[in-house]
């Protein structure tokens, strides 16, 4: 109790250090996997892409990332194993923070897309192992984690395997494609905004106290969905179609309808993005935050501050700004060839997906999520339209990440607990 009252406002400012550092490496790595797919199909340039993924990883993160932080926080420890060294837990966290920024920041010097959920999980499960005690890790929380990360590529990839199949037979395959397309495209930019509205009202904003059941936000739900399609209605008209009966051009109107729906799904994947992966970088930081307020005590449940989620944000964003471009290079270009059709199906796949975990409070790693989809679009054209060498690299990159978030906790959180003991 004694080094919390001694050296708290230190150990916080660290917190809020770490924490960004933390989130800065969510930005960089993560959130470029989120847009990859839209710069790679061609449907938003990079700075396009940048802006877009700004504004709406914030609002996420902002309003929806209140869920996921208490699994995070309190799902992967058990308190009891603590209670008494309110000092060890915050040494851990820490040394989480400081072990998952570093090796998202070497991942993205890199140019690897790994998961910013594997490097936090990995961090908090070794130095809880070595730090504390193996049977302080709540085992249980941690199967559940890794087997959503088998579970949400598969999900992802089969929604996308599905969403490019009905594209392809509704649209793609019709007689006259761009008339298809004028038919169709409202129906898909309906479920966009359907699915962004749902995850807002029935999460994202529960804690400002609007009082909505699960019906009501059903309706209110439908009518931004419906809002949404005369939205991209407007801007569908403007597009002519060119297509002269040569197969070279006979989808080029339709795949610049498809462009403009790729914003709209680009605006979904950063939002859900955002609402489940700042849990990453403030989890840790409102256990720490909570346990020097309190003067040492580990509550059992405390309210998130809000400013902790603003560095979250914030620190997301700045990462994205600043170096998101390496990462978005390797998922929207070398895993497969994606046009706008191909890549609206993949994040809408992916953001639907990372929608209903964030939802349920289940950390998934979003990074797994849109690979996936991404390899389900691939496999609707057959394995040949895979990059399997680029896949390989990607797969082994996963299977580093966890390990070496757990090595680096270990190290920092012994560096930490020596320099203020």
């Amino acid at each position: 109790m004694s080094l919390i009252a001694e050296h708290g406002q230190i150990l916080l400012i660290l917190a809020c250090l770490f924490g960004f550092f933390m989130a800065w490496g969510v930005g960089a790595n993560d959130v470029a996997n989120a847009m990859g797919t839209s710069v790679g199909a061609k449907a938003l340039t990079i700075k396009q892409a940048i802006l877009i993924a700004m504004v709406f990883e914030f609002c996420g993160a902002y309003l929806a990332g209140g869920e996921v932080t208490d699994t995070i926080r309190k799902g992967i420890i058990d308190p009891g194993f603590i209670a008494d060294s309110p000092d060890l837990l915050v040494f851990g966290m820490l040394s989480a923070l400081l072990a998952a920024g570093v090796w998202l920041f070497v991942a993205s010097l890199m140019g690897w897309p790994v998961s910013t959920t594997h490097s936090i999980v990995g961090a908090l499960v070794g130095f809880a192992a070595v730090g504390i005690d193996t049977d302080a890790v709540e085992w249980g929380k941690v199967g559940q984690i890794v087997a959503s990360w088998v579970v949400s590529p598969v999900l992802a990839g089969t929604m996308s395997f599905g969403l490019f199949l009905s594209a392809q037979r509704l649209i793609l395959n019709a007689p006259k494609p761009f008339e298809a397309a004028k038919k169709y495209i409202p129906y898909y930019l309906f479920l966009v905004g359907f699915m962004i509205s749902m995850v807002t009202m029935t999460k994202g904003l529960k804690h400002i106290g609007l009082g909505l059941n699960f019906n009501e936000c059903l309706a209110y739900s439908a009518v931004v969905g419906v809002i949404v399609a005369g939205i991209g209605q407007m801007f569908l008209r403007r597009i002519k179609d060119t297509s002269q009966g040569e197969e070279s051009s006979r989808f080029a109107g339709v795949e610049r309808m498809f462009a403009v729906l790729m914003v709209f799904t680009a605006c979904a994947m950063a939002f859900a993005h955002g609402s489940n992966d700042v849990a990453n970088a403030i989890g840790p930081v409102a256990a720490v935050v909570s346990v020097i307020q309190s003067g040492g005590e580990i509550a059992s449940k405390s309210a998130l501050p809000a400013w902790v989620l603003l560095v979250g944000a914030g620190g997301i964003v700045f990462g994205l700004a600043t170096y998101g471009f390496k990462v978005i290079a390797t998922v929207g270009t070398k895993i497969t060839e994606l046009t706008p059709s191909r890549g609206f199906a993949a994040e809408l796949g992916a953001a639907s997906t990372v929608v209903v975990a964030s939802a349920t409070g289940l950390p998934i790693s979003t990074t797994h999520t849109l690979v996936g989809a991404v390899l389900g679009v691939g496999l609707a054209r057959g394995i040949a339209a895979l990059n399997l060498s680029v896949i390989r690299n990607i797969f082994m990159s996963w299977i580093i990440t966890l390990p070496a978030g757990a090595g680096l906790a270990i190290v920092f959180f012994f560096i930490l607990k020596a320099a203020f003991s």
